[in-house]
């Protein structure tokens, strides 16, 4: 009688493998950025005065998701060089510093059900009516990952259980 192989894999860690592998596919098939044309001689004539322009990425509060995702991504990668790297909360807080709407944002658990640190940890900022930044960091990850992605229904970012952003 042939017996099929029992999983040692937990149904829920399946589950993260496949979302996990759905948001970098998803990432691998979207468009790139160009980058922005070098200022000329003459952009340079046609602003009078010291430049104005930021060293780095800024929040725009009345801009797009895609705007915002500079920052949202120079954000996540700040947290994940820190020794934060693995806390839901340093994303959280981090992104709330940078101008991000904290009432917005949802963030998966740092820990598994049994206490271990997760290999995959998701945050998003819900943008407008149907845009979301979301970012995974973990050590399944490798590289942060910071996207714009569709809203799913009721206006939330990430699918599944998330943590109660109450600090």
């Amino acid at each position: 009688m042939l017996r099929r192989p029992d999983s040692s894999a937990p149904r829920s860690a399946i589950a993260v493998g496949i979302g996990t592998t759905l948001v970098l596919l998803l990432t691998a098939c979207g468009p790139t950025a160009s980058p922005a044309p070098a200022p000329g001689p003459t952009d340079a004539a046609a602003s009078p005065g010291p430049s104005a322009s930021p060293a780095g990425p800024v929040f725009v509060a009345d801009g797009s998701a895609e705007d915002n995702l500079p920052l949202f991504a120079a954000v996540t990668d700040g947290v994940w060089a820190s020794e934060q790297r693995v806390s839901g909360r340093a994303y959280i807080d981090a992104l709330t510093a940078a101008g991000f709407d904290k009432a917005t944002m949802q963030v998966t658990a740092d820990v598994t059900t049994v206490g271990n640190p997760v290999e995959s940890l998701q945050f998003a900022v819900r943008w407008g009516d149907a845009e979301c930044l979301v970012g995974q960091v973990g050590p399944s990850t490798g590289e942060p990952v910071a996207v714009v992605m569709p809203q799913l229904a009721e206006g939330r970012c990430l699918v599944g259980a998330t943590r109660a952003i109450d600090w």
